[in-house]
């Protein structure tokens, strides 16, 4: 064997061995789900197990579930669709109207995610409990968007900074002004980059729990307040913990996997000229 096909081969089973690392802790998670309290505790654990779904009607039993999807998907496409509203103007006036100031606002915004949420949660609490935004959707839309607004200028400013400015150019010379540049020449040119910011922010917003477990209780509670809810005084039932994790999370994998070749094509847009 060649050099070049062993050193593809190693990489091969080195990608393989981390996906598996990574994937192993779902795959146990989903497993669990299905067995009784008793064998989802035992020492040493077992892999073969004669199935049950106890667990899975417990937690349909127990709790809404649908209510708490509902939340989370509204939630989470909502906090992403008012992130790109008001990243795609930011992102354009830094990308292609930059001032010596750009770059420290930039790296400010970026450091805001540096914060412990816990630092600032007293005077949200406070603000959302006067303007009536506790365990409302709309407060926890504006929290997430919030949230997930400097990464999502972040790589709208990467996108859009691959863009010729020549091609801007030529369409204000053709007399588009900047609101006809900015949809029917940057938008257009930038739309894989535009769709993987989305989708991360979906996942950032779906997979947030701090937030949700803080500001609301039942009305509002997405799904990872469903998964909380499962954690008790007696101590953790494993099976249903599970089985109300599985649940969660079964929405957002299939959506990742349904676009992953968008999520790739955007994460590399630009990477290759």
């Amino acid at each position: 064997m060649n050099p070049s096909m062993t050193k593809k081969l190693l990489l091969t089973l080195l990608a393989w061995g981390i996906a598996l690392i990574v994937f192993f802790p779902i795959f146990w998670m989903v497993l669990t789900g299905f067995k009784t309290e008793g064998e989802a505790v035992a020492t040493p654990p077992s892999l073969f197990f004669e199935p049950t779904l106890a667990g899975y009607h417990t937690v349909m039993a127990r709790a809404d579930y649908l209510k708490f999807a509902l939340n989370s998907i509204v939630i989470s496409f909502g906090s992403t669709l008012l992130a790109l509203l008001v990243a795609i103007p930011s992102a354009y006036s830094m990308a292609f109207l930059p001032t010596k100031r750009t770059r420290g606002t930039l790296l400010w915004m970026l450091s805001t995610k540096m914060l412990p949420p816990v630092g600032v949660l007293m005077p949200v609490y406070l603000l959302f409990r006067d303007m009536g935004l506790l365990d409302s959707q709309l407060g926890l839309t504006i929290v997430y968007m919030l949230m997930n607004l400097p990464i999502v200028v972040w790589m709208l400013y990467t996108f859009f900074k691959d863009i010729p400015k020549d091609i801007l150019e030529a369409g204000r010379m053709d007399g588009a002004g900047t609101l006809q540049e900015v949809l029917y020449l940057l938008l257009p040119l930038t739309l894989p980059g535009i769709a993987s910011t989305g989708l991360l922010s979906v996942i950032l917003s779906w997979n947030e729990a701090f937030w949700s477990l803080n500001l609301t209780t039942s009305d509002a509670a997405p799904l990872t307040a469903f998964i909380a809810s499962f954690s008790s005084p007696e101590g953790l039932f494993w099976a249903k913990l599970s089985a109300a994790s599985t649940l969660a999370i079964a929405p957002i994998l299939i959506f990742g996997w349904m676009t992953q070749k968008q999520m790739v094509r955007g994460l590399t847009f630009g990477a290759v000229k």
